[in-house]
């Protein structure tokens, strides 16, 4: 939905008619999972995807022919011989879509509640409650915030759907995948976690310029202005020059704040671990040999920082796929961070931790 939401708040504020699908359902192998996105305008122009081939033709069918005659409903699209034969794309399995008309008052307000949300970045969750391609009853649709408090809704006139959805949200602490309970679907949106590297040297930058694909808010920190700047990083939201003792004390490090240190030296590298180790991240990465790692631990015990925070780093850094280059690390490096992210904090492939001294 992130991807989509600069189109949505225009469709949301203007007159603008389009069609706002999400993949709600699925069963079996499909092209795309729960939550994936896409808006059709009248003249069949899309932004987003549900998975391409004819199925996405066919959707696109029925949306225009829903637009015309304003109706918000779900619909079933069986991946068989009918979708995909001419493009290999016969999966077998079964999407359910709902295809909602933005062109009322109603859906417009809804859709300026779900626009401010994606604004705040926190995360939230939207709820549909719907029987299988009915027509005449339109879904009924609930936003929670991250709170799980009720924000937005439309075509909601039942207190005990409401308690009854907000009984089975699950925190978004948790990171859900999109879930199902009952007649219910539940589309959470997760909040952004930002990732801080400490190092804008080669490392540093092809991991920024991946992780920004990989929805991660990047934070870029070196003591050289001219090697954070805007040509090497344009995808970072923030780029803080200045000294480490300096900057990372006053940086903000929350639960969900992951941290990545590849700086140009092993003195470098044990300042920032220092600064880092014991903040509440939710991930602290050290990159180098297993050797300078050993002696930045045991200088860190010494000087103070708990054993258990050291023991949560993880060092060597990256997937084990014997990467050599620089974007071979890069990717090793953040599929850890996706599968951390992702995953509860459960890496494969990971190389064993360095053991600290008793």
């Amino acid at each position: 939905m992130r991807e989509l939401a600069q189109q949505l708040e225009q469709i949301a504020t203007t007159a603008q008619e389009a069609v706002y699908c999400r993949l709600v359902e699925t069963r079996g192998s499909t092209p795309q999972k729960p939550g994936a996105t896409m808006i059709i305008y009248p003249d069949g122009s899309q932004e987003g995807t549900l998975g391409g081939g004819c199925v996405e033709a066919e959707v696109k069918r029925t949306a225009l022919a829903y637009l015309a005659d304003n109706i918000s409903a779900i619909a079933s699209f069986q991946l068989d011989h009918d979708y995909g034969w001419d493009d290999g794309l016969i999966c077998g399995g079964r999407m359910h879509i709902l295809i909602q008309s933005i062109q009322d008052q109603a859906s417009r307000e809804y859709l300026i509640k779900a626009c401010e949300l994606l604004r705040s970045a926190t995360g939230f969750t939207e709820v549909i409650r719907y029987k299988s391609e009915d027509k005449e009853t339109p879904p009924v649709l609930l936003l929670f915030d991250h709170q799980k408090q009720l924000t937005g809704s439309l075509h909601a006139e039942s207190q005990l759907l409401i308690d009854q959805a907000t009984g089975q949200l699950i925190g978004l602490d948790d990171r859900p995948r999109p879930y199902h309970h009952a007649d219910l679907a539940f589309l959470p949106t997760l909040e952004r976690c930002r990732l801080v590297i400490v190092g804008g040297g080669h490392v540093g930058q092809a991991v920024a310029n991946l992780a920004a694909d990989l929805e991660f808010d990047v934070t870029v920190v070196d003591d050289r202005e001219s090697i954070i700047s805007s040509e090497r990083f344009p995808r970072a939201q923030q780029r803080v020059a200045g000294d480490i003792e300096q900057v990372l004390p006053n940086l903000e490090i929350t639960s969900h704040t992951y941290c990545l240190i590849v700086t140009r030296g092993h003195n470098h590298d044990q300042r920032a671990l220092y600064h880092l180790a014991d903040r509440g991240a939710r991930y602290v990465g050290l990159i180098g040999s297993r050797r300078k790692i050993k002696l930045i631990y045991d200088d860190l015990l010494n000087a103070g920082i708990r054993r258990e925070a050291i023991e949560n780093v993880f060092a060597p850094l990256g997937v084990n796929i014997g990467s050599q280059t620089v974007p071979e690390i890069a990717v090793s490096i953040c599929a850890e961070l996706v599968s951390h992210r992702n995953r509860d904090g459960f890496v494969p492939g990971r190389p064993n931790r360095i053991e600290l001294p008793q």
